[in-house]
């Protein structure tokens, strides 16, 4: 019998949320074990990777960062950051705002920052979800967070839309609507997230993806872990010692590696056996596919 292992990108379109994404991915693959990587908002499109069967174990070991394309309109403040929400105020645009005035506005938010979450997010506060006290009316005002943003690039401004276009690439965690917020104050005429685009996430870019229209016909090849996950280390298991690490024994490790590093365990057969941990000079079992005992 065939397992199904692998992963798969879709490009999400406007509309679906990412539950409604994973629900499609199921039904066209018949399969329960389905998970995704990093949520996206229903208006949101673009990158959002799947994982079928054993590869729902490697999501956790994924790498955080994301890249987005956002454009902000200038002048408006809004109750959810971005122009889906209730408009709270209109403000005019800042006289013959120049380019690198915006650069200039843009300049603090590269690097270590601490961000205000939207109160219309999925943060968890006193065990419930930060937009769900807002939509029932209450205040919520967010405790900021450490976020990182490596890239910050301004692509194009109109003066006659008050709109701007961003190149971003951020750490997990990162919230492009609190981004657009806090430039709107920055410039002193608030703003509010317009559109976003994700290109990238955990790794994934958008030129891996598939559109959410191509499930409804004979599902996507599934992309192969082990042609995924290049950016890991490898330790090949020679035929003797497959038998113990099917039972969680621990690898001597073939070259040295910083501890906690995870490395990718590939069977004799050269397909995928697992992820280990490097610690002391071992390679500690962290996921083992085919696992006996």
């Amino acid at each position: 019998m065939r397992v199904i292992f692998g992963f798969l990108v879709l490009d999400k379109p406007a509309g679906p949320t990412s539950h409604d994404c994973v629900a499609r991915v199921r039904r066209a693959y018949g399969l329960k074990r389905v998970g995704h990587g990093g949520t996206l908002d229903p208006a949101v499109t673009g990158v959002l990777p799947i994982a079928l069967g054993p590869a729902t174990r490697l999501l956790p070991y994924l790498p955080g960062e994301k890249a987005y394309l956002a454009t902000v309109q200038l002048g408006v403040r809004t109750r959810t950051d971005d122009l889906e929400g209730a408009v709270l105020q209109k403000c005019p645009l800042p006289s013959h705002l120049l380019w690198h005035e915006i650069e200039a506005a843009l300049s603090p938010f590269l690097g270590s920052i601490a961000q205000r979450p939207p109160a219309f997010s999925a943060v968890h506060v006193q065990g419930q979800r930060a937009y769900a006290l807002a939509r029932a009316g209450q205040d919520v005002e967010l405790s900021p967070r450490c976020v990182h943003l490596h890239r910050l690039e301004l692509l194009s401004w109109d003066p006659s839309q008050g709109t701007l276009q961003l190149a971003i690439d951020c750490s997990a965690g990162t919230y492009v609507r609190s981004l657009a917020r806090d430039l709107g104050e920055a410039l002193g005429c608030g703003a509010a997230l317009a559109n976003l685009r994700r290109t990238s996430a955990l790794g994934f870019q958008l030129s891996q993806s598939v559109p959410l229209e191509a499930l409804m016909a004979s599902p996507p090849p599934l992309l192969d872990p082990l042609e995924v996950l290049v950016h890991f280390p490898r330790h090949q298991l020679a035929p003797g010692d497959w038998e113990g690490w099917r039972c969680g024994r621990a690898q001597v490790a073939q070259t040295p590696l910083a501890s906690g590093d995870p490395v990718l365990v590939v069977a004799p057969d050269g397909k995928l056996a697992g992820l280990a941990k490097m610690a002391d000079g071992f390679l500690q079992p962290r996921v083992v596919f085919a696992a006996i005992g």
